[in-house]
């Protein structure tokens, strides 16, 4: 599901009703309070998140463009900009640790905005804009409500962001494009069920399910 927007990810002053449409959206996502009935529409949101064909083929895109953005960004970021985001990595890990001991809904939208902000950072880094909007407005903020959201994830392996940046911030593109891949592969068959178990083990990414002890992934 796409929602279209116009403007850079962090806008100081919203130009049109559009922006200030979709900056609204995207807080009530990472505050967790868009549910199906809400500002999106309810039957689309049943359609898309019903339907696990549907879900599958918005994970092969959102794969495609994360894992370019991630190459990109291992061959064109400046050496501040890769200690910058491996500082952001570290400092998120250390929220998703506290997030699963803690249910304070303001706790959730500080861990969903800095994992925003840590794809988006990946992808400004990558120097292609055209690439960031489209990862923007077409896959981080709904899996943050698929991922997040609908099924009330709140923990994830120690040290999975930072293992990320490792290869994202090293020498090798193609390790940082696995990585990537690997990381937005991580726990969909099983959020999945949670949502159509009916026919979860139908779904062809079941078999791409990546155990937490292998995504230890060093940047050579």
């Amino acid at each position: 599901m796409a929602i279209s927007k116009s403007t850079k990810f962090e806008p100081d002053f919203p130009s049109s009703l559009s922006d200030k449409a979709y900056l609204l959206i995207r807080e009530r996502i990472l505050r967790g309070e868009l549910r199906p009935g809400d500002v999106l529409s309810a039957r689309r949101l049943a359609k898309e998140f019903a339907n696990p064909e549907e879900v599958r083929g918005q994970c092969i895109v959102r794969e495609a463009l994360e894992a370019q953005s991630a190459r990109l960004c291992c061959v064109h970021a400046t050496m501040k900009e890769r200690l910058d985001l491996m500082r952001m990595a570290k400092h998120l890990d250390t929220l998703y640790d506290r997030f699963g001991r803690d249910d304070d809904p303001e706790l959730q939208y500080v861990v969903h905005t800095h994992h925003l902000e840590l794809h988006m950072r990946i992808a400004e880094y990558a120097r292609c804009a055209e690439l960031k909007d489209a990862i923007e407005s077409n896959q981080v903020l709904i899996y943050n409500w698929f991922f997040d959201v609908a099924v009330k994830r709140r923990s994830l392996p120690t040290g999975f962001h930072t293992q990320l940046l490792q290869a994202v911030t090293g020498s090798n593109p193609l390790m940082a494009d696995q990585a990537m891949r690997l990381h937005v592969q991580y726990g969909v068959p099983d959020t999945l069920q949670l949502i159509v178990p009916q026919r979860a083990n139908d779904w062809r990414l079941r078999r791409h399910t990546i155990p937490s002890e292998n995504l230890n992934i060093s940047a050579k």
